[in-house]
This record gives structure tokens, C-alpha cells and sequence, in this order.
């Protein structure tokens, strides 16, 4: 296609590059994505990338391994009196008091031991693997990307229309996001400052049948396009407000938040918002050898936590929290022991977080396990797919069906209960037949199911996250009407579970923390 030719070398983008399928059994949703009901039509997703590589053992530290992580890490650990303590077995970083209150509060969830199997520890080829939600290298084309082009065939060509004037997705900054190239181009658009529309001029070019003809169209495309949602975009950051005095202006990630907040209250209707933090990458100097509290990690962590906690507190104020979800993500974590240079070396899986006000605040996953022995380049093992979390985000929070979530990753889905029901009525939550629940949750050594019985056939079954079977819970016809279940935790390991109630209409899965 000439197109697709011209669009991997044009400067369009940096990861402009063609679609490709070959033998990968994933394909873009063939129907429209948001087929949300009226309360859940005006939601956002908002995905902070964390660049270079995050140590998750100095953001979220599992308590109940510090002696073990001092033997692994004495050089860079915190004093364990310095870690903000969540409860008996987890903790914060000192500077993370913002996050730390958000999970203190309900509005932050943590999703531990997060990536892939194999891990490629180079960063850009895991960058690749989790901008295109695939670890094949034919793919290129970005998860977020093959969701959109599914809905919008043929973008850029015809967009904005009058059913869709905003950007489906703005990038924060000055580059367009790799999970959103689609098949023709990439659906986001990038904004280092809304208030700030800069025109390019009038450009267009007719498609004359030419090779040449053909990019100098579809540059004509990208002109117009880029000038009509300039507009929009500085339109709603002016119509738009920010409410929070928790902003450090000096801040660049806080800066950028308070845009997006700005641009959602003034009624723009893009989606989903990408934000970039860099710097991850700690080598070297990850602490200040003077106070291992501070430092160049430290310092990125600071950033991050009171960023979110502004940003949340600032769509309270303005009345908009129950609309905006947010996720953060690392290519990897780092390595379990530390190096010579007082930094950490690229590693594997990491802890990645959700926050809002309708997530399901909760702790996701086993604390890793840290050995008294030091294991060459080890890193934290992975225990939940990073593609897992994408689909289960994209079920909970913009009602995708599972059936349409599938499609668009290669490996078979583990759907994760993520986010509640959050503004829903009475006919959406009948829609959705959202009619089961578990307590006490956190629970010891017993907890009740209570689910409606419908008289058709149903298993039950108890699920560790790797979706092995532990226990089957029930399984036969439930007389129509409320029942109690009762499932038995008291000989299951302190962490999480998944409960899957299997019906004929579909499949239904909640969260059980046993402490």
C-alpha cells in the first residue's frame, strides 16, 4: 500500500511503521469499541509511562522481605523506619506520601509482579512489547492502535468528522504514542501546551494516482487534521478549569496533568491521555550515599506521587473523579540485587498502579519472594501478563466485552476485576447483570459468595492469578433467587484470588484478598 509505505518513513511519528499480522492470531475489533452505556459514555483513561525501567523494590517494598532485600541491597535500600507503612506487610517510599494517602483513601490500587514471560531486558524492544501488547516482532502496530482502527477504518482520511472533532488520543509532549499506531496512521495527537495552537498554514494536495501524489495527500491529511484539532484543543483548555493548589509548577508531569484535567472539564471528548516521565534508567547514583531516602530515584518518585495525588485532588474539586481513571507502566523492573555503582541494572517484572475514584482498591499479587542468597542478575519473576491488565481495563472501565477485548493480544486473557461499577443505573448495572459479591474481602479464613441463582448451570471456581484452579466452589443449577456460598481461605496463602463464576450468558470473575 502506498500509504503505509510513506507512513513508516515520514516524521510523522518516530514508531510510524506498517501494520502487520502474518500468523498472529489477534485482529483489531471489526465493531464499534465503546459501546458504553449512558453512564459510562463520558469516561477517560489517563497512562503514565514510567521510561527507563522502574525498581519497584524501592517504590512499593514488600515488608515482610526486608532482611532479605538489605542482604540483596544494602547499598541503596531505605531504613525500614523511613518507609511509609500500608499495612503490616507493605510499604512506600518516604517521598511517595501523596500515592500513599490515595491508597489510604480508596482512590489507588497496586498490581505487583507485572510483565512478561522471557523478559527482554533491552529497553527498546520492551517498549515495543508493551506499546504494541505483543511480543511478536511482526507486530507493530500499537494495542491502543489496532482497538481504533477496528472503530475508525481508514484514519487519518475523513477525521475529524462531526461525530468525532477531538483527537481520539493526546500524547503530552511533543511525540505521538506507540500504542496508538494504527494501520494508516497514529491516532494520537500530541500536545505539549493545549493553550498553545499553533496553525500550519493552508495545505492541501489532491491524490493525483502518483506515488508522489499519494504522500503529498496524505501530508495534506495530517495538516488539516493537526490545524482542526488545534482549535478544539485550546477551545476546551480555555473553557476548562483546574480547582487544586496542590500543583508544583516546577513539576513538568503535575504540569501536564493539570492540562489533561483542564482539557476534560472544557468538554473535549478524546478518551485516553499518554504522559511520559523519564528518567528511570538508575544505573548509577539511584541514592544519595549520604541519605538513601533521597537521590535520583527518589527525586522521580516524588514527582510521580505528588503529580497523582494534585490530579486527583483536583478532579474531586471540579466534580469529574468518578469519569477519570489513570494507570502507570515500566518496561521492566530491575534486578533484585544491586550493583557496585550504588544503582540497580535492568530486571523483570515491577508493580505498576491504578487510581481514580471507581478503581477496586486493593493490593494485586503476591509480595515477590526475596532470597537470603544472591542470585546473579536475578530479577522479580513475573506473575501477572502486563497484557492482561490492558484488556481487563479496557472490560471494566469502557465495558469492552470480553469477546472484543480478546482479539486484540495473541496470548489467551486473564480478565482481572480492576475497577468497579462506578456511576452506573439502575439499567446499566441490569445490563451488565452485575449481581454477585464477596465478604468479608479481605477475609481470614472463610468468606461468603453471594451471587443470584438464575436456574440455569453455573461453576464456581476459587483461582490463583495464574488462572490455576485451587478449588471448585460450586457447580450445577442454582435455584432462581439470592444464595450464599461459602468458600473456605483459611489453608490459601496471604494474597490474591480470582472467584470466576462460569454461566451459559458469560463468564463473571471478582477479586478475593486473603490476609
Amino acid at each position: 500500500m502506498k500509504r503505509r509505505s510513506f507512513v513508516k518513513n515520514v516524521s510523522l511519528s518516530s514508531v510510524a511503521v506498517p501494520f502487520m499480522f502474518k500468523n498472529v492470531k489477534f485482529q483489531a475489533i471489526s465493531e464499534k469499541l465503546f459501546e458504553y452505556s449512558r453512564g459510562a459514555e463520558d469516561r477517560v483513561l489517563v497512562i503514565i509511562r514510567l521510561n527507563g525501567g522502574n525498581d519497584g523494590l524501592n517504590t512499593f517494598i514488600p515488608l515482610d522481605q526486608y532482611d532479605n532485600l538489605v542482604k540483596q541491597r544494602e547499598n541503596v535500600i531505605q531504613p525500614m523506619e523511613s518507609i511509609i507503612k500500608l499495612n503490616d506487610t507493605n510499604g512506600m517510599h518516604s517521598v511517595m506520601g501523596g500515592m500513599a494517602s490515595m491508597f489510604n483513601d480508596g482512590t489507588l490500587s497496586v498490581i505487583q509482579n507485572v510483565g512478561y514471560d522471557n523478559q527482554n531486558r533491552s529497553h527498546f524492544r520492551s517498549k515495543d512489547i508493551w506499546s504494541t501488547g505483543s511480543t511478536d516482532l511482526n507486530v507493530t502496530s500499537g494495542w491502543l492502535g489496532r482497538r481504533y482502527d477496528g472503530l475508525y477504518p481508514g484514519f487519518p482520511d475523513a477525521y475529524p468528522d462531526t461525530d468525532n472533532p477531538d483527537p481520539f488520543v493526546i500524547s503530552m509532549g511533543y511525540q505521538v504514542s506507540a500504542t496508538c499506531l494504527g494501520e494508516e496512521g497514529n491516532f494520537s495527537y500530541p500536545v505539549p501546551d493545549p493553550f498553545d495552537d499553533v496553525q500550519l498554514g493552508d495545505y492541501s494536495q489532491a491524490d493525483d494516482g502518483t506515488l508522489y501524489g499519494s504522500h503529498l495527500h496524505y501530508m495534506s491529511t495530517v495538516v488539516s487534521q493537526t490545524n482542526s484539532y488545534g482549535i478544539r484543543v485550546k477551545a476546551a483548555a480555555e473553557k476548562g478549569n483546574t480547582l487544586s493548589q496542590a500543583y508544583d509548577p516546577n513539576n513538568q508531569i503535575a504540569v501536564y496533568l493539570r492540562y489533561v484535567a483542564q482539557m476534560i472539564s472544557g468538554g473535549l471528548t478524546t478518551k485516553v491521555y499518554v504522559l511520559n516521565l523519564d528518567g528511570f534508567d538508575t544505573h548509577a547514583a539511584q541514592i544519595d550515599t549520604n541519605d538513601k531516602t533521597v537521590g535520583a530515584h527518589a527525586s522521580l518518585l516524588k514527582k510521580l506521587s505528588d503529580a497523582i495525588h494534585a490530579f486527583q485532588d483536583d478532579l474531586k474539586l471540579l466534580g469529574i473523579d468518578h469519569r477519570v481513571a489513570g494507570m502507570t507502566l515500566s518496561e521492566f523492573g530491575r534486578q533484585i540485587a544491586s550493583n557496585s555503582s550504588n544503582g540497580t541494572d535492568h530486571g523483570d517484572a515491577a508493580p505498576l498502579f491504578l487510581f481514580g475514584s471507581c478503581i477496586s482498591n486493593a493490593i494485586l499479587g503476591p509480595n515477590p519472594q526475596i532470597s537470603d542468597q544472591l542470585v546473579d542478575q536475578a530479577g522479580v519473576p513475573m506473575k501477572i501478563d502486563f497484557r492482561d491488565i490492558y484488556a481487563s481495563v479496557l472490560k471494566d472501565w469502557f465495558l469492552v466485552p470480553e469477546a472484543d477485548a480478546q482479539p486484540l493480544f495473541e496470548h489467551q486473557v486473564t480478565f482481572y476485576p480492576l475497577l468497579q461499577a462506578c456511576s452506573l443505573g439502575i439499567s446499566d448495572f441490569d445490563q451488565l447483570d452485575i449481581s454477585s459479591s464477596v465478604y468479608p474481602n479481605p477475609c481470614t479464613e472463610q468468606a461468603q459468595l453471594i451471587l443470584t441463582g438464575q436456574g440455569d448451570h453455573m461453576r464456581v471456581g476459587l483461582y490463583d492469578l495464574r488462572g490455576k484452579l485451587l478449588r471448585t466452589v460450586f457447580e450445577g443449577a442454582l435455584a432462581p433467587g439470592r444464595h450464599e456460598l461459602p468458600i473456605k481461605t483459611a489453608d490459601l496463602s496471604k494474597g490474591a484470588y480470582l472467584i470466576k463464576i462460569q454461566r451459559k450468558s458469560g463468564t463473571e470473575s471478582l477479586s478475593l484478598i486473603r490476609n
